[in-house]
């Protein structure tokens, strides 16, 4: 009888649980904050659509929304994506807003790269950073790798899978190519991911692993993931040994680099073609890395943290854009026909062994490519979301007080889907957003337009990217046509980065202009 009793009871119990969820879904009700697990349940029905979730529930409480996990679990936060909240946050009272020790704990196989440091030590790498990624010889040595990768890599990857008439995941192949850029332009080494046959390489599926434990750090207790990590289980598992192939490989690309300018004094100066990065770094002068020495250690965190932005931001976008014109052709129309303007006299495209492939100087004066380029990154803003903590007790501009240890999610994914910030066309793809009467581009403040980040933590590579999905984005669409798979899901991962879930499948053929 008394077992009768308990099943009776966990049946009522999870009747109760099924009734309210069905409640939920019909009424596109806010949580339930229930006793010990708080709003926990919602979070974890809605977890495959988590950046979905979130968007709805902002939306519904006027660009903010107070989440309670289970108590003691360390997971309450406001979430937010008011411009207003963001400006104060990042810029107006950015020093009361650093990354944190939390942060820092979640991201730590970044080390103490420029992602997790803060105040003075933050302040230096920035300042060198930028110096090194603005250099003309950096520019030069970059332009150069993208070029070279397009056609010597790109390319012949996808005229093999257009003869062969079967599908391609595209998304794949961007990883692939941004990562064997990122290396190349980093510390001079090609691994040479993109290939036909599509090898499969440990670095490339540690970084993914690393970034979906990332994830989900910020969505389960602590105390369960600081568990899983001392057992080794699970995603933790994953992170570890995600961790220990990065270190190996970014280890060797440091010691062989190493020995290389030791040997030549020619590669130290660098040639008309330009430098690396992990070559400029070993090459400044002691005096102007302000005591920042160049340990293993430095360095090794300096490239993990270079990596993680350079393969998975780029891709991700890349990923996004040939989704959205595959919804939306008459933006694609509009593209290749600014395209043409630019395209070499005699046509190209027509010659199968001879696509067209543009200059970086060319794309740079096109403002309908690069609206539907910021257009995409509102949509799909590679790095969905970001949170911050104040260090001493502060109200927002939203009226809500934070104390310390108190964390604010900014959803950057939400931003760019509010009416209240983008009008009531916000869910549309409009490249002509980003134009101005005159016909210029049309500056959208980064508090609004979160893509890049803002205020003075703002993308150090932001030119970079542009660049980078420039040239990708125009030799791609002037010479092939992309068709997805019908019926294949396109959804977003759970990840730190905005990837989508099953790739993009999609057949290719050749666009005869």
């Amino acid at each position: 009888m008394v077992m009768l009793a308990w099943w009776e009871l966990l049946m009522a119990v999870g009747c109760i649980f099924f009734l309210l969820y069905l409640r939920c879904r019909k009424y596109n009700t806010l949580p339930i904050n229930w006793p010990v697990v708080g709003m926990l349940p919602s979070m974890l029905l809605n977890i495959h659509r988590v950046h979905d979730w979130t968007t709805q529930l902002v939306s519904q409480n006027r660009l903010h929304f107070p989440f309670q996990g289970p108590w003691f679990g360390c997971v309450d936060f406001l979430g937010t994506a008011d411009p207003a909240n963001v400006k104060y946050m990042l810029n107006t009272n950015f020093s009361n807003f650093p990354k944190g020790p939390e942060f820092k704990e979640i991201f730590d196989i970044l080390g103490d790269g420029v992602f997790n440091s803060d105040m003075d030590q933050w302040k230096t790498q920035r300042r060198i950073g930028h110096a090194l990624i603005n250099h003309q010889k950096f520019l030069q040595f970059l332009i150069k790798t993208v070029r070279q990768k397009v056609e010597h890599g790109l390319l012949p990857v996808l005229d093999y899978y257009m003869d062969k008439q079967g599908p391609l995941d595209l998304q794949d192949v961007f990883k692939r190519f941004m990562f064997d850029t990122t290396c190349i332009f980093l510390a001079g080494v090609d691994p040479t991911c993109l290939a036909a046959n599509m090898p499969k390489v440990p670095i490339a599926q540690a970084l993914d692993d690393a970034l979906q434990a990332i994830f989900y750090r910020h969505v389960i207790p602590k105390f369960v993931w600081k568990l899983q990590r001392i057992i080794g289980v699970g995603i933790e598992k994953k992170l570890t040994e995600a961790w220990r192939t990065l270190d190996d490989f970014i280890g060797q690309c440091v010691f062989e680099k190493r020995e290389q300018l030791r040997r030549s004094e020619k590669v130290r100066q660098g040639d008309n073609e330009g430098i690396d990065l992990l070559t400029s770094y070993l090459s400044t002068e002691e005096e102007e890395m302000n005591g920042l020495n160049k340990s293993d250690k430095f360095l090794r965190d300096t490239m993990v943290n270079y990596l993680f932005a350079g393969r998975d931001t780029v891709s991700s976008a890349l990923s996004w854009f040939f989704w959205l014109l595959s919804k939306n052709p008459s933006v694609q129309t509009k593209l290749i026909e600014e395209l043409r303007v630019i395209s070499p006299k005699k046509n190209q495209a027509t010659q199968h062994d001879r696509p067209v492939v543009f200059d970086i100087k060319q794309l740079n004066g096109l403002v309908y490519l690069h609206g539907a380029l910021c257009e995409c990154l509102r949509l799909f803003p590679p790095v969905p979301f970001g949170h911050r903590a104040p260090a001493e007790q502060d109200i927002l501009p939203s009226g809500h007080t934070m104390h310390p240890k108190s964390r604010i999610l900014i959803s950057v994914y939400a931003m760019g889907r509010m009416e209240e910030i983008w009008g009531k066309d916000c869910l549309q793809f409009k490249p002509e957003r980003w134009i101005s009467r005159d016909g210029g581009i049309k500056y959208e403040p980064p508090y609004k337009f979160m893509a890049f980040h803002a205020g003075p933590r703002i993308c150090l590579g932001k030119e970079v990217a542009f660049t980078q999905m420039k040239m990708v984005v125009a030799t791609l669409i002037y010479n092939y046509r992309f068709e997805p798979v019908e019926g294949h899901p396109v959804v977003p991962k759970n990840s730190v980065v905005l990837h989508m879930e099953h790739g993009l499948l999609v057949r290719i053929k050749r666009r005869l202009i």
